[in-house]
């Protein structure tokens, strides 16, 4: 919007002197780094402190570096008399697509986040350099006529509709980007780093729809895969689907979006105007980019109970192909039998697709007891036989991550599952830490509160949990913390905002549990978050802290964090229980300064913590979830 009235409203000294002003005024900014006053306290909402958070931090020198590509086009186009510089936002795409990939394994595994701070605020005043330098020259350039010097234009105005077309086809694409995204990190696997794989081929349709010479989109072609790629994620999409096959769904995912995005782009190349109303093009597709991220990333998670915006996405897509095919059949000439072919299949696929999808949904929800959903994911609880037929045990699940479960049948609504079993790392911990005292036990992360059925009279049990809906369906949907015999109390908000403001709890045993999918807390690893989590146990006490992931190696980096306070930290890795298959292996390491700890008794079997070459203790200002990587 900025570039688009900067262009239009101005002349081109006006348009090169405000530019330069702002480009230097956002030198202020510098270095991007968060005020400490922006630490939340944890239990609010974080969507609008997130906004401002990015705004006071980064905000004017990323509007600027918005703006570059559409403003740098215009002013080529003006130097050029009229030439298409669309190529540019082909290169402007690349550029996002390199510093995408470039991250994770060249800046973040060599540089703490101070440093990048640092070497990026140095890069953008760089850039000033020579942004500002290219305004300047662009002051003096010949213009051709039309809006980009505010005199009229041969060229016809793109009208309503076609803005509309536009902006449709623009959220379409980031809605599907950011709904694929969600399914599947969430439903299909929680790889980490799988969210740069959709990006990645979100910013690749871009670059080759806007490439020089127009060549990779043809409609004919994507017209023809679409139902192949809509029948594919039908077919993935089905309630009950089994994700076994992990690269074959993955890619199949991601192949689908290829397709939708290149259609998306694809059109919105086709139908690109003249020069002289580029700033209108980019806008719109701007508009539509913001309003289908808003969809997905603020809207979905209060208007829907459960990952739905992809099937919404899917069909809004097919409806929008269904449109442009009537618009193409009205503008063509032809028998009418030949020109509504086309149409009125689309129009069946659309219909078929609607049903399919209004299925599927209801589907989704048949069998969950509640589903819930808020900023920090969708939750469901449901009941299902158990496996050894012990009756019915209810589940707390995460997309694919299972949060708790619990038998219903009386005689077992007390017995520890899953990760918690008695001969788990944490289970273990208990044991060894009651000396017949009354026990003081921390638990960061609630679940369904499956530790509270280790309290006894007397005991003291306090959960930090972030997320409200967790705490609301542990205490109504499942029963640990209404029958555990200890005082049960949960904090809300983030657990290290609020162990900062506790006064030294003394905990015998604190307990960290907190992953969520492939949303790794690395705040909550951190050298500094030890030295926070020994300052709240008693000199005995012991940290218990589950690692267990298919996909990262996270033994190294807690045993580095528990040996920079001096503390001795051992593993304790279990496999699944052949007698309960409710139980399952988990992979615990408990970190002590207590002596001979782990000499004798439960924990004998305790392992060394092997080190892993070039593994780096993290910190609040340095993490390295790459090297982490199994």
């Amino acid at each position: 919007l900025y570039s688009h009235l900067l262009i239009r409203r101005f002349p081109p000294r006006g348009q090169a002197a405000l530019h330069l002003a702002l480009l230097l005024a956002s030198l202020c900014f510098l270095p991007v780094l968060p005020s400490p006053s922006w630490k939340p306290s944890g239990a609010e909402n974080p969507v609008a402190r997130i906004l401002g958070l990015l705004a006071a931090t980064v905000g004017l020198p990323y509007l600027l570096l918005s703006a570059t590509s559409p403003l740098v086009s215009a002013w080529c186009a003006r130097r050029s008399r009229g030439e298409i510089p669309y190529r540019l936002y082909a290169l402007s795409n690349a550029g996002s697509m390199l510093g995408l990939l470039s991250y994770p394994v060249g800046v973040e595994p060599f540089l703490d986040s101070t440093r990048q701070a640092y070497s990026w605020s140095a890069g953008y005043a760089a850039f000033v350099c020579l942004c500002g330098a290219a305004a300047i020259r662009s002051r003096n350039d010949p213009a051709p006529t039309g809006p980009l010097r505010n005199e009229p234009s041969e060229d016809p105005s793109p009208g309503v509709r076609k803005c509309l077309l536009w902006v449709t086809l623009a959220a379409c694409g980031a809605a599907l980007l950011l709904s694929f995204t969600g399914h599947m990190t969430q439903n299909v696997a929680a790889i980490p780093f799988l969210w740069m794989l959709p990006l990645s081929v979100y910013l690749l349709s871009f670059i080759l729809c806007f490439a020089e010479g127009e060549r990779y989109y043809r409609r004919p072609v994507f017209l023809a895969l679409l139902p192949a790629a809509f029948a594919g994620c039908g077919w993935l999409l089905r309630a009950g689907v089994d994700f076994r096959n992990l690269p074959v769904s993955v890619s199949a995912f991601t192949v689908a979006l290829f397709l939708f995005c290149m259609f998306c782009h694809g059109e919105l190349a086709a139908g690109k105007p003249a020069p002289a109303h580029l700033t209108v093009f980019y806008l719109m597709i701007s508009l539509g980019g913001a309003l289908g991220g808003a969809f997905v990333g603020l809207a979905a998670p209060f208007l829907f109970p459960g990952l739905v915006e992809i099937h919404a996405s899917l069909l809004a897509l097919a409806v929008l192909a269904t449109f442009l095919l009537v618009l193409e059949a009205r503008a063509a000439t032809g028998p009418f039998w030949r020109r509504a072919a086309l149409p009125c299949a689309a129009l069946l696929l659309s219909t078929g697709l609607a049903v399919f999808v209004g299925n599927e949904i209801r589907g989704m929800f048949r069998y969950a007891r509640v589903s819930v959903r808020n900023f920090y994911g969708a939750l469901r609880v449901t009941d299902v036989s158990a496996e050894d037929g012990r009756g019915i045990v209810r589940k707390l699940t995460h997309g694919v991550i299972n949060h708790g479960v619990q038998y219903l049948e009386p005689g077992l609504r007390g017995k520890p599952t899953t990760y918690y079993g008695p001969g788990s790392g944490v289970g273990l911990a208990l044991a060894a830490t009651r000396d017949g005292a009354p026990h003081r036990v921390g638990v960061i992360g609630l679940g369904t509160g499956t530790l509270a059925a280790y309290g006894r009279p007397g005991d003291q049990y306090r959960f930090y949990e972030i997320d409200p809906n967790v705490e609301r369906l542990s205490r109504e949907e499942f029963r640990y913390l209404p029958d555990s015999r200890a005082s049960v109390t949960v904090v809300l908000g983030d657990a290290r905002l609020s162990l900062e403001r506790e006064p030294p709890a003394r905990f015998d045993l604190l307990v960290v549990d907190a992953f969520t999918s492939d949303a790794i807390p690395v705040h909550l690893l951190t050298r500094e978050a030890f030295a926070l989590y020994f300052r709240h146990l008693s000199d005995n006490g012991v940290l218990a802290v589950h690692v267990s992931n298919k996909y990262l190696d996270l033994k190294p980096v807690v045993r580095l964090s528990a040996e920079a306070l001096g503390k001795e930290a051992r593993l304790v890795d279990t496999q699944d229980d052949p007698e309960d298959v409710n139980v399952f292996g988990a992979t615990w390491v408990l970190a002590t300064g207590r002596q001979g700890f782990f000499d004798g008794g439960p924990l004998s079997s305790a392992t060394a913590i092997p080190a892993r070459p070039g593994q780096r203790v993290w910190t609040d200002g340095y993490s390295n979830l790459f090297r982490a990587l199994k």
